[in-house]
């Protein structure tokens, strides 16, 4: 299997941090080009009822793309990153689905992504990111444990 193009998926966690920088040595070995992927949610503040306007809202929204962006950025630009041609992807909707869409439409070879490592009833409410990426991926996904 030649590896042209990987897709590194983060939420910016601690968790994710493994599997960015096992995605960059490998980019930087294959000399492939590496994606870093974010996908975020809309969500909407749940109150006492409360009212929040349209513009307020679309501020929530807009800031939440752009801390998005610029963590994006400092991860493409951080030293472990040197050498290694990247791109940065954004995505709206849940991470998972989001993530196979990205991997799918850029014809990655590989998707590596790291993994909070829940389980029991922690598991069972959030569910795994990670658990549903290897089920509906069309390439093979490269889970990176958090605790390396």
């Amino acid at each position: 299997m030649t590896i042209k193009r990987m897709l590194c998926a983060t939420d910016f966690s601690p968790a994710s941090r493994p599997a960015l920088r096992l995605a960059q040595e490998l980019a930087r070995t294959l000399k492939a080009k590496l994606i870093l992927f974010h996908a975020y949610e809309r969500s909407v503040p749940i109150g006492d009822g409360g009212y929040l306007p349209s513009s307020v809202l679309q501020q929530m929204w807009s800031a939440t793309q752009e801390a998005a962006r610029r963590n994006l950025k400092r991860l493409a630009l951080s030293p472990q990153g040197k050498g290694v041609r990247t791109s940065m992807q954004l995505a709206e909707g849940p991470a998972p689905a989001a993530i196979v869409r990205a991997a799918k439409k850029t014809r990655v070879n590989l998707v590596v992504m790291g993994t909070h490592g829940r389980t029991g009833v922690r598991r069972l409410l959030m569910g795994s990111v990670a658990d549903r990426v290897i089920r509906t991926a069309s390439c093979p996904v490269l889970i990176v444990g958090g605790r390396h």
